[in-house]
């Protein structure tokens, strides 16, 4: 229990103390209800996500889509590639 309590006091301590205050608040309201606070708790994680790198699933998935849509075009290239004409 102590653990937990300190994690949040050093998350608190990153945030700074009104942001985290802003975000419990936000919480309550959400806990409330109001449908208005989801958005904006949605969006203020997503803030703090890409600051620390991380990416949705969306994203994710996009990137896969290009990148097997080169994967793709690269084996068309190389599947068209005529062999070279013999030595004489």
């Amino acid at each position: 229990m102590a653990e937990r309590g300190s994690r949040l006091a050093e998350a608190v301590h990153r945030l700074g103390r009104d942001e985290a205050k802003a975000l419990a608040d936000e919480f309550a309201a959400l806990w409330r209800g109001d449908a208005t606070v989801g958005d904006r708790l949605a969006a203020r994680f997503a803030g703090m996500f890409r600051e620390v790198g991380l990416v949705t699933h969306e994203e994710l998935e996009e990137v896969e889509l290009k990148l097997a849509q080169l994967e793709h075009r690269l084996r068309l290239l190389e599947n068209d590639r005529k062999p070279p004409p013999p030595a004489l």
